[in-house]
């Protein structure tokens, strides 16, 4: 049996999946997840700032 090129079959199941977990999650962890990106990326961002600062100390 050859199914050729059906795409559709893929697009349905992947849209369907997606829309899917789409429905199952809350606002709540949509702002949260927003909230932890942007400590996740302030953290970082100092860290790296640090190690910067820490690395021209002992280059000198």
């Amino acid at each position: 049996m050859n199914h050729g090129n059906d795409h559709t079959t893929i697009w349905g199941t992947l849209s369907g999946t997606a829309l899917g977990i789409a429905v199952s999650i809350s606002s709540f962890d949509i702002i949260r997840t927003i909230i932890l990106g942007a400590i996740g990326a302030s953290v970082s961002f100092g860290v790296s700032l640090l190690w910067k600062k820490v690395s021209n100390y002992f280059k000198q």
